[in-house]
């Protein structure tokens, strides 16, 4: 039997499910990983090999029914595999990644996305990009919970995600660091392929519905719009951070 791993039974830990986002804490950050609940029901190749990373990491592993899964998580979209993780892990702070950039920066903001679906979406977008960091308030905007890991599919576990207590205070930052910062705003008068972002760029995106809000946006170095050429006239906050972020890579691979 293993033994219980200090913080376990403290109150300080939390749940994440689905396979990327489990697969992906065991092999990066295996001690951070409490229990592993596999589903009894579950008997296939993604089982087995959380099982033997679990193994591997000496990892509490527990065959569990279904239906006890949905109660602990709240849902069904599980996929048959949850783990209890270490809460307590320190947070990282702007200053870290901005010590730490070894080329030049690639960041998202997000001021005040609620939903945690496209938090998660933004996440997985940023990590496909290669940003170094998802900054965010953490007042009035969502935070890092089950769903949004689960449906960042490993990308919570990959990419920075940094709460600040004063958004503009940190767009200030980033500017002091040299980065220049571009505010997505559908008034804007350049678009996005009018803008040059080979040097170190922060895009910044608004919440769903309303965009920026007015300090964020008078923080900001420069407008941006994404040319629309439908009927609609918005798009999903992670669909617009796609866009931004890989014009960005585009013109540094131009």
């Amino acid at each position: 039997m293993n033994t219980p791993r200090s913080g376990e039974h403290r109150g300080d830990s939390k749940l994440i499910y689905g396979f990327h986002a489990v697969l992906a804490r065991l092999r990066r950050d295996p001690e951070a990983v409490f229990e592993l609940y596999l589903s009894a029901q579950r008997h296939d190749a993604r089982a087995r090999d959380a099982a033997k990373l679990a193994e591997a990491a000496g990892v509490r592993l527990i065959q569990i029914e279904s239906d006890r899964l949905d109660g602990m998580v709240g849902t069904r979209r599980h996929q048959g595999v949850v783990a209890r993780v270490d809460a307590r892990r320190r947070e990282l702070k702007l200053t870290d990644v901005l010590d730490s950039l070894d080329e030049q920066a690639l960041i998202l903001v997000l001021d005040g996305v609620q939903d945690p679906h496209n938090l998660g979406a933004c996440l997985r977008v940023a990590d496909a990009a290669g940003a170094h960091a998802v900054v965010a308030p953490k007042d009035r905007a969502v935070g890092l919970n089950a769903t949004a890991v689960k449906v960042a599919s490993g990308a919570a576990d990959t990419v920075p995600y940094i709460t600040v207590t004063n958004l503009a205070r940190a767009l200030r930052q980033m500017q002091e660091a040299g980065i220049w910062v571009i505010g997505a705003a559908g008034e804007a008068e350049k678009s996005l392929y009018q803008i040059d972002q080979r040097g170190p760029i922060a895009w910044v995106l608004g919440a769903e519905g309303d965009g920026l809000r007015r300090l964020t946006r008078e923080s900001c170095d420069e407008l941006a719009k994404i040319p629309m050429f439908g009927s609609v006239e918005s798009l999903n906050v992670s669909v617009a951070s796609g866009i931004c972020l890989f014009e960005a890579r585009r013109q540094r691979s131009a």
